[in-house]
Protein backbone atom coordinates (compact mmCIF):
# COMPACT_ATOMS: atom_id res chain seq x y z
CA UNK A 1 0.00 0.00 0.00
CA UNK A 2 2.91 2.33 0.68
CA UNK A 3 4.19 1.76 -2.85
CA UNK A 4 0.77 2.67 -4.24
CA UNK A 5 0.65 5.92 -2.28
CA UNK A 6 4.21 6.82 -3.26
CA UNK A 7 3.48 6.29 -6.94
CA UNK A 8 0.30 8.34 -6.72
CA UNK A 9 2.20 11.21 -5.10
CA UNK A 10 4.95 11.04 -7.72
CA UNK A 11 2.43 11.03 -10.57
CA UNK A 12 0.57 14.02 -9.12
CA UNK A 13 3.83 15.92 -8.62
CA UNK A 14 4.94 15.21 -12.19
CA UNK A 15 1.53 16.29 -13.47
CA UNK A 16 1.65 19.56 -11.55
CA UNK A 17 5.16 20.34 -12.75
CA UNK A 18 4.14 19.47 -16.31
CA UNK A 19 1.17 21.85 -16.16
CA UNK A 20 3.00 24.69 -14.39
CA UNK A 21 6.22 24.72 -16.40
CA UNK A 22 5.92 25.77 -19.99
CA UNK A 23 7.41 23.28 -22.42
CA UNK A 24 7.36 20.36 -19.98
CA UNK A 25 4.11 18.81 -21.13
CA UNK A 26 5.82 15.44 -21.39
CA UNK A 27 5.98 15.36 -17.58
CA UNK A 28 2.19 15.63 -17.52
CA UNK A 29 1.95 12.69 -19.93
CA UNK A 30 4.40 10.65 -17.82
CA UNK A 31 2.40 11.47 -14.67
CA UNK A 32 -0.87 10.37 -16.28
CA UNK A 33 0.65 7.12 -17.59
CA UNK A 34 2.16 6.40 -14.18
CA UNK A 35 -1.17 7.01 -12.44
CA UNK A 36 -3.04 4.72 -14.85
CA UNK A 37 -0.41 1.98 -14.44
CA UNK A 38 -0.59 2.34 -10.66
CA UNK A 39 -4.37 2.02 -10.59
CA UNK A 40 -4.18 -1.02 -12.89
CA UNK A 41 -1.56 -2.61 -10.60
CA UNK A 42 -3.77 -2.15 -7.54
CA UNK A 43 -6.75 -3.51 -9.45
CA UNK A 44 -4.84 -6.67 -10.36
CA UNK A 45 -3.65 -7.14 -6.77
CA UNK A 46 -7.17 -6.80 -5.39
CA UNK A 47 -8.67 -9.18 -7.94
CA UNK A 48 -6.06 -11.82 -7.11
CA UNK A 49 -6.74 -11.42 -3.41
CA UNK A 50 -10.49 -11.83 -3.95
CA UNK A 51 -10.06 -15.19 -5.74
CA UNK A 52 -8.11 -16.80 -2.91
CA UNK A 53 -11.06 -16.94 -0.53
CA UNK A 54 -12.12 -20.49 0.31
CA UNK A 55 -15.46 -21.63 -1.08
CA UNK A 56 -17.94 -22.58 1.62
Amino acid sequence: MALFLLLVLVSVALGLIGVAAEGLGYLLIIGIVLLVADVAFIGVRRSRRARRRPIR
